[in-house]
């Protein structure tokens, strides 16, 4: 069966929810009171947004369930690998900020790549949340959704945990580093 674009095949769907079903049963303090047969059952009814998690996997995000919103009748996703997803560092922050570089340029930028992954940054908020589940980020840093007042001026956020704490940051917009990604975040 051939591939087609953002779609995966029977095997991959069957591995990849296997995948997701023995990290959600692992980390169950994530997800307390979640049922994983409605996951699946929603995942795999929304075949893009499954794409979109298997990349945030591809990229080394190691996805998983971390709250279902009532509203919405959504289970949210965010990327909980202990430090930012090594395939997602090295970045700026967003389009504007990678072409105001004049040399030096990294090779995407934090919107951009999330754009492609049909994800979203983290809020501060959002990455605040994922540090009362358990602790992240004690050796990386990660860009989240900055205000649009602060990045008209130039600037960016970004956070991470040192010292049992929670820490925002701003930084320029273009800056990137080798220790500084980011994480997504997908509705299901």
């Amino acid at each position: 069966m051939k591939k087609r674009i953002n779609e995966l095949t029977v095997n991959e769907t069957e591995e990849f929810i296997i995948l997701l079903k023995t990290r959600f049963e692992k980390n169950m303090n994530r997800h307390l009171e979640l049922s994983w047969a409605e996951i699946a059952m929603k995942l795999i009814s929304e075949p893009n947004k499954l794409f979109s998690l298997y990349e945030m996997e591809k990229t080394g995000g190691e996805p998983d369930v971390v709250g279902f919103n009532q509203k919405t009748a959504e289970f949210i996703f965010i990327d909980c690998s202990k430090e930012t997803p090594a395939g997602r560092r090295n970045v700026c922050y967003d389009r504007e900020a990678l072409d105001s570089r004049k040399e030096f340029k990294p090779t995407s930028s934090a919107i951009d790549m999330a754009n492609e992954m049909g994800i979203d940054l983290l809020t501060e908020e959002d990455y605040r949340y994922l540090q009362s589940l358990e602790k992240f980020d004690l050796k990386t840093s990660s860009w989240v959704k900055t205000p649009e007042k602060i990045r008209k001026l130039g600037g960016a956020l970004f956070c991470d945990c040192r010292y049992d704490q929670v820490f925002l940051y701003h930084n320029g917009a273009s800056s990137y580093y080798g220790v500084r990604g980011f994480r997504g975040l997908l509705k299901v």
